[in-house]
């Protein structure tokens, strides 16, 4: 009798379930979709650990624009393509500036700091971060001469191989977490540093978890796995590591503060805008957000661009003549020995159409980062209710068949017009687009620039495997793109 009445509630909550999502399904005209099962959701259809390539299969199904769901509880909206994806982003911007869930960095962020909030906050606090970097040297000299400074210590830390076979991944992570760390912090640690090495490794670390195909799960069921152990409580510990050592840096400003002077980084300015907002009770500069912001510029800081720089090392290895064709192009507008500054990217056509490739083929953020609508939209015939989630597949953007011919193939000459120079393409977005696009895309730009070019520079890249046993598929994709491991050798030239 006992396992009849479990059995009994079971089917009961099942039954409620199906008519709960039907229910859901039927507010608003939403897109077409696969018909979720209840506890399932769409899981037949879309499989963890290949995620964005279900999402791509349905679109061949449903086209550019359908709806699934992610679990029992999550419904999302999927664009796909060019023209789907600008149409929501640019066309309606602000209706689709509302942040999406992460459900593997939620439970740390709760909404705070300037990527994870919505409303009002993230208002405030997106335009005191794009001033304050700015204000810091961003896309002016002083940035420049920053990232030239801690270009030359990865120079010499390269030098110091002799030769020899290595990973390059810590080194890039390293020098790209010391930029980072001097707008955000205003210090730098040498690479020999352990505590260093094991910050750095922690946001690697972050970037694996939330990417691999058990962080692909949890955004299905979080609500079920959240309070059971696995592998989210090591996610969870890498958190933990990125958060201890920036509460350790505010607690360090704080304790240094300096009310007459000009704030030198970013945790300064945060808080003398505290002490100027402490008696308004609606203020968002607080803590918790000053925490929650330089979290994430520290994860977000150290691993988007080394990981970019990473792929781009790996594809110039891969085809050694593409490197040629650089270090030529170099030679001739620089000479020997003249450190590339960002004032010669005009004169460098061909360095920044390999640079542009490289970005558009890794497609370092496949599935976008979520958007919700911040109100009830009109899209393309649909009714999307607010707080809608929307997932703009960025990958299919920077592979759109429609705009870039075979769009899986390395051709750096897809971004050179007739007349030699950099072309622009509508569809290159590795940065997203609209109010939410990357708010450190200029300093992203500048700094790939200047790793790639001063790495070649100083030195021929080399593989102790021959070109065609190097892998371009990515050892994990999930919301990030992370390309595989692989040994470099450099040799000065």
């Amino acid at each position: 009798m006992e396992a009849a009445g479990t059995w009994a509630l079971l089917l009961v909550l099942l039954l409620l379930l199906t008519l709960a999502l039907s229910r859901t399904r039927t507010r608003g005209h939403l897109p077409p979709g696969p018909a979720p099962l209840p506890l399932l959701g769409n899981l037949l259809q879309l499989r963890p650990g290949a995620l964005y390539w279900g999402l791509l299969r349905l679109s061949k199904k449903y086209g550019p624009v359908f709806t699934v769901y992610l679990g029992p509880w999550r419904r999302v909206v999927v664009l796909v393509g060019h023209k789907a994806v600008r149409e929501a982003l640019g066309d309606q911007a602000e209706e689709f500036s509302g942040r999406g869930t992460l459900a593997t960095l939620d439970g740390t962020f709760d909404g705070h700091g300037v990527f994870f909030s919505n409303g009002e906050r993230w208002r405030q606090l997106r335009r005191f971060t794009m001033l304050t970097l700015r204000d810091l040297g961003m896309g002016k000299r002083e940035g420049e001469e920053l990232i030239q400074a801690e270009i030359r210590c990865l120079v010499e830390a390269f030098q110091g191989t002799e030769g020899r076979a290595f990973d390059p991944s810590l080194l890039l992570a390293q020098a790209t977490s010391n930029m980072v760390c001097s707008l955000t912090f205003g210090l730098r640690f040498p690479y020999e540093d352990k505590e260093f090495q094991a910050l750095v490794r922690a946001a690697g670390g972050t970037l694996l978890g939330i990417s691999s195909p058990w962080g692909q799960t949890y955004e299905m069921f979080s609500r079920l796995l959240q309070p059971l152990p696995g592998p989210h409580t090591k996610l969870l510990g890498h958190l933990s590591t990125l958060a201890a050592f920036a509460v350790q840096q505010v607690q360090r400003h704080r304790g240094n503060l300096d009310t007459s002077g000009p704030a030198l980084d970013v945790v300064d300015t945060f808080l003398l805008k505290m002490a100027q907002e402490e008696q308004d009770p609606n203020t968002e500069f607080t803590d918790k957000n000053l925490l929650m912001t330089v979290t994430y510029l520290l994860f977000a800081g150290t691993m988007t661009v080394s990981t970019t720089v990473r792929y781009t090392l790996l594809l110039l290895l891969k085809y050694p003549r593409v490197q040629e064709l650089v270090r030529e192009e170099l030679m001739r507008e620089l000479g020997p020995g003249r450190a590339p500054g960002l004032g010669d990217r005009a004169h460098l056509p061909y360095t920044d159409a390999v640079l542009h490739e490289a970005q558009r083929l890794l497609a370092l953020v496949p599935m976008g980062m979520p958007r919700a609508l911040t109100r009830t939209t009109c899209f393309r015939g649909y009714t999307l209710p607010q707080g809608t989630e929307v997932f703009p597949l960025l990958g299919s953007v920077l592979h759109d068949p429609e705009v870039f011919e075979q769009p899986e193939e390395f051709n750096p000459g897809r971004f050179l017009g007739a007349d030699g120079r950099v072309k622009k393409q509508e569809a290159f977005l590795p940065y997203s687009l609209g109010k939410r696009v990357c708010l450190g895309e200029g300093l992203a730009r500048a700094e790939i620039f200047l790793l790639v070019t001063a790495i070649l520079q100083a030195f021929s890249l080399e593989s102790p495997c021959p070109p065609s046993a190097l892998s371009l598929q990515p050892a994990v994709s999930g919301l990030f793109n992370i390309p595989p491991a692989f040994q470099l050798q450099v040799r000065p030239h």
